[in-house]
């Protein structure tokens, strides 16, 4: 095809009309052939296509993750771009096609004809200019024009005007001195090191080139070592100018795509007669450059990821050679030459494909580590250490290692170190290996381990299926233990007679007891023995230094009576799942010694007796004593812990907090959630606090105080049915970044009988420790306007942007990929990696684990049983519960967890750190974002489907933080027991938080219902005595902002007056143009049914039916569009003329727009309290959202989203962010409400809508429908403008809030009989 560049970057633009357009360009360009996955045309082609880039001297770059490289002639722009397509996950070429021409895609790869100009980079690598330039401090010498040129660590003086020709006069920069010249403007002054110092005056033309060359001198003059640093900048060659520095010793080319050849290629480096040290990592070199052994005087080489596949002889002339490192290549063996470099000391072969650990190490006599990690070692005998005696340090991790062991006995003596973690050992004897200190065997499948204790420090064995653990003599100079989720029944005697053992890990084995002498060390400073059968923990006979104690998930009913006193340096004490009914005593006396930190109590079978054996401990900050017997808690005892700043006294009894919480004046986090509080505890008075959760309570009201702490960052009031706050309690409340509150049920009473009796979900989120939340949910329990749902959560790890970029999009592109394959593997594939495109920059960097879950039924069949289809990468998780049993829908994609992904990672050459991390980055193969670890970290999903059954009871969603913690059989467990998704998800969260986890959290349960038939027909419904459905609450985040109109956002939560901008003209576009291009409604007009998929109702065939893409008004309206002092105030919006506040659902996902048969006016008042919020929440009918701003009213269909897009009011909505961790919809989750307030304002407080039609609302008919259309439109009735809006029944008016109702609206009809859906619109959070 042909490519045209932009005139301003280069870049080459991919559009899909040119993908297979075969013209030669009549101006100059590059000629590139494609077809489908291979590329077409024939030789003669290819030879015209590279004659022309010859004759014109055309070449092309590419920028691809981060970096621009030229390409080889062998290359072609499109193959390129197809292979990274399929290489993320495409396989269908028609949608490869389509990916290609997306705009989005040059976030991750694009072309530019020419080289792109780097400002940057050129100022980092070059500076040069004609300046005024005097030598010497003297007044001897005269001002001249001359060439000056900054490069490397060196100043070079030409010494004639605009050329390089003659002497060129070079002042070496490092560690002399660059000072400003205060007489003259501009002015710097050059001095170099030593006795025998020069000094050069230069006067710059502009304030910006003085900054320039001031900033890059400084830091060359700051040097210790005359290092130049030219990584990742794309570099084919060296600059020129750099080799007038000949005191460079340190030279960085890592990252880059050097040549060999060429005036600055890689042969040109033995002109640098001093460098000491080279590295070109990274280089894609692909062959081995002989001419860097020609640097005699080199001392550290790295030629790590260059494709390298032999090493040249010639490598034995580098004697000064001290470490090399040729990690990352195609490596099986090494010369003999290389035993002749008598002072290498350090050798990086990992991640190559040894096979046998070569015999040339044992002429490397000061070679003291073999770095072998990542390689094809799959056996090892010990015999093969002993011939190498210098080796101490021995990393053979991640190797495949299925067997070592020693035929002969001749001891180990020299190895000291030990890193066998990730192999495939199930036995391991070490017992030959005399002297060892450190061992590193993690993640094997070992069932035995032997070793001497003569010299053991460090054991590391987690993860593996040790029944019994060998060590002899008793290791006394043992500090460190850890053999945690093995198969251990018991310790062996050995632990207890070390001497010097510090920390003891045995979590998550099978132990019944713990030893006496164990406890009773005098050295044990933390024990970790939780997720054991431990019944009883024995006495201390004497005071211990023990600070950390983990007893949680074992069967524990008391505690040593003595544990507080005898244990005076304890801070930390987890007892949670267990089965106490008391707490030991802090003291023998009143006088208490405790030290204690943090105690965590959570899930025993405590009474309010235990809170007065907690005073003792005035040292507490952490103090969670959740899911207990709690009917009070003392508030005597609880004023006199005033250090408290964490409280958690969740899923007790309890009817009221003390008063006296008051005194605990650092309290900074109160949750208290799913207990029978009914007033609102005196906790807003508190200097610090933060976060206050009483949700799923019983609360009726609030006690405001005088002021609001400005600490105060969320509070959630959910789950209180009874609670209603008036206006005053919410303008209170602004200025708090999360305010969480119900709403009343959306749906219809045909909705409610339809999927909501199907499922119901609840979700949680916790920062726990962090400062902010990573974490996003995405919940929408009607999905596609149709009995589906869609549920997912995104952890971001430690970045809070692309979960919520995720959260906002996910479920758009979903719906948009369901209308283009109905199978699973490619809708959920196609989902994500669009997903993963649309991140743009923000991905490329930054990433986040994502799971999504969508249910549904299959279309072959209709009207069948429903499905679950699931697809994740990273490490979230979604698990199943069936007949009370826990089924893992997910992967877990991290390399700990998938040897798959670790041999896949392995294979392409990604250096894997001894944390398992990809680069150093992340322990997850697969996310969404992290585009730059591309191929090592792809974007490809897992998807499954599960067919659901009656016998399904719920679904939990969770990130890695959860499940780390809470196992899976625990979750179900839980869930069964609270049934209430949102309180089953809190305490999920809670659990996790009480068993120790300080990570984000996130949790999603959805409760199903389905049955054999899952029929979801309404019944039917008299039309003169329309039915009403007592509203149901959901849970919703509101986020108040400042009470300041000038400074009101729509991300706040309380919508903002309208940007100004955008037009009136622009407004009406979006609003009113179509305002009297609206049916009617003929008198009562009956509701349709709503019909399941089991039961469909008759579709009428041939009518052409015309979606409504803008808003409507109702009549009474003005000349100028909307009068605020005729419009009635809508029920659900509050407004003082200044700002407005309305509540919406902050997890619902998309809304999608269905043509609607409204009801009469009377129907509308009638029936408004099944279909829109109440008290003070947002009125929803036939897709219409209203909102109201100054007292003016505005109401706005549906548009669609590609509409909004265009135009200026509303393109700035895409991707907002909000204050309460959530993100305005980028795609079709849009809100109609923020819409609306980006609309223009004027003084008066009205909106003009344009008489005409808008051209883009204008109904376009096909050629081939134009006849069949014309017939119908003969017998349309005549179009009415609007309707009067109907007077408000009193009887309806909500007691507190006193709202009238709205007026009725009008949407688009055709006649006939056919069936037609009810509109509904689902809310992003503001």
């Amino acid at each position: 095809c042909k490519f045209t560049t932009d005139k301003t970057t280069g870049e080459i633009p991919a559009r899909q009309s040119d993908l297979h357009k075969r013209t030669m360009p009549a101006r100059k360009g590059l000629l590139i052939y494609s077809g489908q996955g291979e590329f077409s045309g024939n030789t003669e082609d290819l030879r015209l296509n590279e004659e022309y880039c010859c004759r014109h001297g055309a070449h092309i770059t590419s920028w691809c993750l981060g970096s621009c490289r030229r390409l080889d002639p062998s290359e072609h722009p499109l193959q390129m771009v197809y292979d990274y397509l399929t290489s993320m996950g495409y396989s269908d070429p028609v949608r490869v096609q389509h990916e290609a021409a997306n705009s989005d895609l040059s976030c991750l790869i694009r072309f530019y004809s020419g080289e792109p100009a780097n400002p940057d980079q050129q100022e980092r690598t070059l500076l040069k200019g004609v300046f005024s330039v005097r030598k010497g401090k003297t007044q001897l010498h005269k001002w001249a024009e001359r060439q000056v040129i900054f490069c490397g660590t060196c100043l070079i003086v030409a010494s004639v005007k605009d050329s390089l020709a003659g002497k060129m006069h070079i002042l070496p920069l490092v560690g002399g001195k660059v000072e400003e010249v205060k007489r003259r403007q501009h002015c710097l002054m050059f001095s170099s090191a030593g006795s025998q110092a020069q000094t050069y005056f230069v006067i710059f033309d502009t304030l910006a080139d003085y900054q320039r060359w001031h900033r890059q001198a400084s830091k060359v003059v700051s040097q210790t070592v005359n290092l130049v640093d030219l990584s990742c900048y794309s570099l084919e060659t060296v600059p020129e100018y750099l080799f007038y520095c000949q005191d460079i010793t340190h030279l960085n080319l890592r990252h880059n795509f050097m040549s060999l050849q060429g005036p600055g290629g890689l042969q040109n480096l033995p002109r640098f007669c001093q460098l000491k040290s080279l590295n070109i990592s990274h280089n894609r070199l692909g062959v081995f450059p002989e001419c860097v052994c020609e640097i005699l005087t080199l001392t550290e080489l790295n030629l790590s990821c260059n494709n390298l596949h032999t090493i040249p002889m010639q490598i034995g002339n580098l004697q000064s050679l001290q470490t090399l490192s040729l990690d990352g290549n195609h490596l099986s063996s090494l010369p003999e030459e290389l035993g002749g470099l008598l002072q290498l000391n350090s050798l990086g072969l990992s991640f190559n494909n040894f096979c046998h650990i070569p015999a040339v190490l044992e002429r490397l006599s000061a070679v003291d580590k073999l770095a072998m990690a990542g390689n094809r070692v799959d056996s090892l005998e010990l015999s093969t250490l002993v011939r190498m005696s210098h080796l101490r340090n021995i990393d053979l991790r991640l190797n495949g290692l299925r067997w070592l062991k020693s035929e002969n006995t001749e001891p180990v003596s020299q190895v000291t170190q030990m890193d066998l973690r990730d192999n495939c050992l199930d036995t391991l004897d070490l017992s030959s290996v005399c002297n060892l200190e450190t061992l590193h065997c993690q993640r094997n499948q070992l069932g035995t381990l032997t070793l001497s204790g003569f010299t053991l420090r460090l054991l590391q064995a987690s993860s593996n299926r040790l029944t019994t653990v060998n060590v002899y003599p008793v290791p006394n100079q043992l500090t460190h233990m850890d053999v945690s989720q093995n198969l251990l029944e018991y310790l062996p005697d050995w632990v207890c007679d070390c001497r010097k053992i510090e920390l003891l890990d045995v979590t998550h084995n099978l132990l019944s007891e713990l030893p006496l002498r164990l406890l009773n060390s005098l050295s044990l400073r933390k024990l970790l023995a939780g997720n054991n059968c431990l019944q009883s923990v024995p006495d201390l006979l004497d005071h211990v230094p023990l600070e950390v104690l983990d007893l949680q998930h074992n069967k524990l009913v008391e505690l040593p009576e003595c544990l507080f006193y005898k244990a005076l340096n304890l801070k930390y004490l987890n007892v949670s799942a267990n089965a106490l009914e008391s707490v030991p005593l802090s003291s023998q006396s009143e006088e208490s010694l405790s030290t204690l930190q943090e105690l965590y109590l959570t899930g025993n079978n405590l009474n309010e007796d235990c809170g007065a054996l907690l005073v003792g401990h005035q040292n507490l900050r952490i103090l969670h004593i959740a899911y207990n017997q709690l009917l009070s808690f003392p508030a005597s005892k609880l004023s006199k812990l005033e250090l408290l700043e964490e409280l958690n006294l969740s899923g007790n009894k309890l009817k009221t907090i003390p008063s006296t919480v008051s005194s605990c004046k650092r309290l900074h986090t109160l949750i208290a959630h799913s207990n029978h509080i009914n007033t609102f505890p005196d906790i807003l008075n508190l200097p610090e606090i933060k976060l206050v959760d009483l949700s799923c309570n019983e609360l009726t009201e609030i006690q405001l105080p005088e002021s609001l702490p400005a600490t105060l960052q969320e509070l959630d009031l959910t789950g209180n049915g009874s609670l209603t706050l008036e206006n005053k309690t919410l303008n209170f409340f602004s200025n708090i970044t999360t305010l969480k509150l119900d709403q009343k049920s959306t749906t219809t009473s045909g909705d409610s009988l339809s999927s909501s009796t199907l499922w119901r979900h609840g979700y949680s989120e916790m920062r726990g420790q962090r400062n902010k939340l990573c974490v996003s949910v995405l919940a929408v329990d009607h999905f596609r306007d149709s009995v589906e749902a869609c549920y997912g959560i995104f952890d971001g790890d430690r970045n809070e942007q692309v979960p919520r970029l995720l959260q906002c999009t996910m479920g758009d592109v979903l719906c948009e990929d369901l209308q283009h394959s109905s199978v699973d593997t490619v809708y959920m594939c196609n989902t994500f990696l669009t997903s993963h495109r649309k991140l743009g920059m923000a991905g490329q960097k930054l990433g986040a684990s994502a799971l999504l879950c969508y249910i549904h039924r299959e279309a072959s069949d209709p009207a069948g049983h429903f499905s679950l289809t699931v697809a994740n990468v990273g490490t979230c998780q979604a698990v199943l519960c069936r007949d009370g049993r826990p089924i893992q829908l997910s992967r877990v994609y991290s390399l700990e967890n998938c040897k798959e992904e670790m041999e896949r990672v392995k294979l392409s050459k990604a250096i894997i750190t001894e944390d398992n991390k990809v680069s150093g980055v992340t322990c997850c193969s697969r996310l969404l974002g992290c585009s730059y670890l591309s191929p090592w970290v792809l974007p490809e999903p897992w998807v499954h489907t599960e067919p659901l059954c009656s016998q399904d009871e719920f679904l939990i969603l969770g990130n890695r933080a959860l499940f780390e913690r809470v196992t899976y059989q625990e979750a179900v467990y839980t869930v069964q027991a609270v049934r209430d998704p949102r309180a089953a998800a809190k305490k999920l969260c809670s659990l996790a938080q009480s068993y120790g986890c300080k990570d984000n959290i996130g949790a999603v349960v959805v409760s199903l219902d389905i049955c054999e038939d899952s029929c979801t027909c309404e019944p039917s419904v008299s039309i003169t005595e329309p039915r009403v459905t007592p509203p149901t609450l959901v849970p919703v985040s509101v986020n108040p902002c400042s009470s300041d109109p000038a400074n009101l956002s729509s991300s706040s939560g309380i919508v903002t007056e309208f940007s100004s901008e955008t037009s009136a003209s622009e407004m009406g576009s979006e609003v009113g143009s179509t305002a009297s291009d609206e049916h009617p409604s003929s008198g009562p007009a009956s509701r349709p049914e709503r019909r399941c998929s089991l039961h469909p109702a008759t579709a009428l065939c041939g009518v052409f039916q015309r979606q409504p893409s803008c808003a409507t008004f109702s009549s009474n309206q003005s000349d100028n569009g909307l009068d605020s002092d005729d419009e009635a105030p809508l029920e659900g919006v509050i407004s003082n003329g200044s700002k407005l506040e309305v509540e919406v659902d902050i997890h619902c996902c998309a809304f999608q727009l269905r043509s609607g048969s409204p009801e009469s006016p009377k129907e509308l008042n009638v029936e408004n309290q099944g279909s829109d919020y109440c008290n003070g929440n947002v009125c929803r009918q036939n897709s219409v959202v209203v909102s109201a701003t100054n007292g003016c009213l505005l109401a706005v269909c549906g548009r669609e989203i590609g509409d909004l897009k265009k135009s200026p009011s509303t393109s700035s909505l895409f991707g907002k962010k909000l204050s309460n961790g959530s993100v305005v919809a980028p795609e079709d989750s849009h809100n109609i409400i923020e819409v609306a307030l980006e609309a223009p304002k004027k003084k008066s407080g009205y909106f003009t809508a344009p008489a005409q039609q808008d051209p883009e609302d204008q109904l376009i008919v096909p050629p081939s429908l134009e006849q069949e259309v014309r017939e119908q439109l003969k017998g349309q009735s005549t179009l009415v403008p609007g309707l009067s809006a109907p007077p408000t029944p009193t009887s309806l008016k909500d007691p507190v809030w006193n709202p009238p109702q709205p007026p009725a609206f009008v949407s688009s009809l055709v006649p006939g009989p056919a069936t037609i859906l009810q509109q509904e619109v689902y809310d992003t959070a503001l």
